[in-house]
């Protein structure tokens, strides 16, 4: 298949590489010329517009970093809209609020584009290994479509109901997330303080009740989790700045909705001094920091 892929960060561009050792056919767009070339050289044809790769491609994926430039790629004079034809299937994988999700699929709608939302979970090792979950916004018909090409990148494609919806599961998991990751930090914090030893107490909250992602896959303290970025220095996983974006957009949709999000509220403005302290580029189980002293 004929595929545009727009949006080559650290997601978009193993997503795209898995496409290709798929056997599809890759035209690529990105500001990034380091990874257009490192993709090219895989088999990839690089774009010089998102019009430009959406033209007499058979299927479009957009993978960007926020709603502004979803709406700059799908909306703009050189955009993916300007290029795709009718008819074409097309799905934006970013992280953004339902509501631009909802517009922009509108627009695709009245040039007789189909569009779904599909944001990922996984994180860059998932989106290497090719084992993301994806949360689908689309009519089934597309779903089915999109089912079998999404399944080249991901093990879990879920479909949430109509577009918007993915985007919807996607703030309301990363809202819980975030909140949990801040409980285990104060709770091994808490528990170094007052004296017990670390691995003793992460092996309790583990096969207890306090168990969740955060402590036993990604737990936030040094040598807990080998794999965690806890161990390596909070390097390579999900940045604390994206989990700040996350939960703002999680805020912002609950505060159209009237509906309270009370812990969510707080977790936000812990991870928004993070970033104050110029600690934004670290991973987000960093936020430990905020409760140990400096060594």
């Amino acid at each position: 298949m004929k595929i545009a892929f727009i949006g080559l960060g650290n997601m978009g561009a193993p997503m795209a590489r898995n496409l290709i050792k798929a056997g599809h056919s890759l035209n690529l767009f990105d500001l990034n010329q380091v990874v257009l070339k490192e993709l090219a050289a895989l088999g990839g044809t690089i774009s010089t517009s998102p019009k430009a790769a959406a033209e007499g491609s058979e299927l479009v994926i957009t993978m960007l970093p926020a709603a502004a430039h979803v709406r700059s790629v799908w909306l703009g004079e050189d955009g993916v809209l300007a290029g795709i034809g009718a008819g074409v299937p097309a799905v934006d994988c970013s992280t953004i609020d339902p509501q631009t999700a909802k517009d922009v699929a509108a627009a695709a709608a009245k040039q007789g584009v189909a569009m779904a939302d599909a944001p990922v979970s996984g994180g860059t090792g998932g989106a290497a290994a090719g084992t993301l979950t994806f949360m689908v916004g689309a009519s089934s018909e597309l779903f089915a479509t999109l089912q079998p090409v999404l399944a080249q990148m991901g093990r879990n494609i879920v479909h949430c109901g109509d577009v918007g919806t993915g985007q919807i599961a996607k703030i309301c998991n990363n809202l819980l997330l975030g909140i949990s990751m801040i409980g285990v930090s104060e709770a091994m914090a808490l528990g170094a303080a007052l004296g017990i030893d670390t691995q003793v107490l992460a092996g309790v909250i583990n096969s207890s009740t306090g168990r969740c992602w955060s402590s036993d896959t990604y737990n936030p303290w040094p040598g807990i989790i080998e794999t965690a970025p806890a161990s390596r220095g909070y390097t390579g996983g999900f940045g604390a700045e994206l989990m700040l974006k996350d939960l703002g957009l999680a805020t912002e949709a609950a505060r159209q909705a009237h509906q309270p999000v009370v812990l969510g509220a707080v977790a936000q403005q812990l991870y928004q001094a993070m970033s104050l302290r110029g600690e934004g580029g670290k991973d987000f189980s960093a936020i430990i920091g905020s409760y140990r002293k400096p060594e």
